[in-house]
């Protein structure tokens, strides 16, 4: 018991110390060590690093559930370790809704029937965000929440430790400061007449004891001196590892990209193949006349694979000069060739196009006037039309 209040009354008087030499400092009353610009620097780019972290983690969670109430229901159940329930997306909700709708208007009808095929769409779509979100947060979510909840913690632990151990570094300067002064004063004004030798020995006792009073202040001095450069390398260690937080950053971000890429390439391909089951055109409906509204283009075949179509279509929507041509007498254009990586399985709609299998390597190329949406792609001794959107263009 008593080791403890012992404890308890050191503690007080540290933190009471502290407390003098913080206020003083804010006043302007105590001098206060800086610490060197490429420390203050690292400090920084932490607190910028980790404010931008909470921001860019906060905008993904809404862009992955724009439901507020969902957000908070979910963040509960991840304070209380429980498994966040399963819930249905807004797409195979849709897709609910649609199946249903056929179901009770007729199946065999021919509003029925398309309800059934684009429910099945809806259905997929709602699969492949479900997937999007999943990957999402394991490969980016999670490691921003990792940095926010654990290493940024630890930083902001041994910083505060920093700061203590330089109110007492401070604290101990500006006692030794006042103990020095003391001191001289002791020796060059004694306290009394100089005619009484009583008042010799008080006047050196006096002086003795600052003499004292300054050695212990250095001592304590050199030991809070110690603790700060220790502390403070340990806390710029741990500053520096902010670089290693950015690649890692980085990395989540590409995850990030290419999940999304993914998602938005599977709605995609699933809206076209629709599309094709439904056999409508661009801007068009089946047992209409009307012109179709004209395609997005683009000025060159990279520039169109980086940008998506609005409602581009397998049958491929090639100028009217370019209906009467045989791709196989086609020859390669001036500009040369390039190799390109199938993103996903292709059939062809019509003799005039090549059908693609994933992850194959065709060598591609385009021609003068031809749809910024298609390629003229060859494999083997075989040649035909091939849609930007499901390749990747090598260098």
């Amino acid at each position: 018991m008593d080791f403890n209040m012992k404890k308890l009354a050191s503690d007080a008087g540290i933190f009471f110390t502290r407390a003098v030499q913080f206020t003083e400092e804010k006043f302007g009353q105590a001098e206060k060590t800086e610490l060197d610009a490429h420390f203050e620097n690292l400090l920084a780019r932490a607190d910028s690093t980790k404010n931008w972290t909470e921001r860019i983690l906060r905008q993904t969670e809404v862009l992955l559930q724009p439901n507020p109430s969902v957000r908070v229901e979910e963040f509960l159940y991840e304070k209380l370790d429980r498994k966040v329930p399963s819930r249905v997306t807004n797409g195979e909700l849709l897709a609910q809704y649609m199946a249903e709708a056929a179901s009770e208007l007729g199946p065999t009808t021919p509003y029925g029937k398309t309800l059934i095929q684009v429910s099945e769409a809806e259905k997929r779509l709602g699969a492949a965000e479900r997937d999007f979100i999943h990957a999402a947060s394991i490969s980016f979510l999670t490691p921003l929440r990792n940095f926010l909840e654990g290493d940024w913690k630890t930083i902001s632990k041994e910083r505060r430790l920093l700061q203590n151990r330089r109110l007492d570094l401070d604290a101990c300067k500006a006692r030794l400061k006042k103990a020095k002064a003391a001191e001289a004063k002791a020796t060059t004004v004694p306290d009394f007449q100089e005619t009484r030798p009583r008042n010799y020995i008080l006047s050196a006792s006096a002086s003795a004891l600052w003499n004292d009073e300054v050695d212990k202040a250095e001592q304590e001095l050199r030991v809070a001196q110690t603790e700060f450069d220790r502390q403070a390398e340990v806390t710029r260690l741990l500053l520096e590892g902010i670089s290693s937080t950015h690649v890692n950053h980085l990395r989540c971000l590409h995850e990030f990209v290419k999940s999304q890429a993914t998602y938005y390439a599977q709605g995609y391909r699933h809206m076209l193949d629709l599309q094709k089951q439904l056999g409508r055109f661009p801007g068009t409906f089946v047992g209409t006349t009307e012109p179709a509204s004209p395609p997005l283009s683009s000025t060159s075949p990279t520039t169109a694979a980086a940008t998506m179509p609005v409602v581009p279509t397998a049958a491929g929507l090639a100028p009217p000069g370019e209906a009467a041509l045989c791709v196989e007498e086609v020859a390669p254009s001036a500009s040369g060739t390039r190799k390109a990586r199938v993103l996903y399985d292709y059939e062809a709609a019509d003799s005039s196009e090549l059908a693609l299998l994933a992850d194959e390597l065709i060598t591609v190329y385009s021609l003068p006037g031809m749809d910024p949406d298609w390629l003229i792609g060859e494999r083997g001794n075989k040649k035909g039309k091939v849609p930007v959107t499901y390749l990747e263009l090598l260098s």
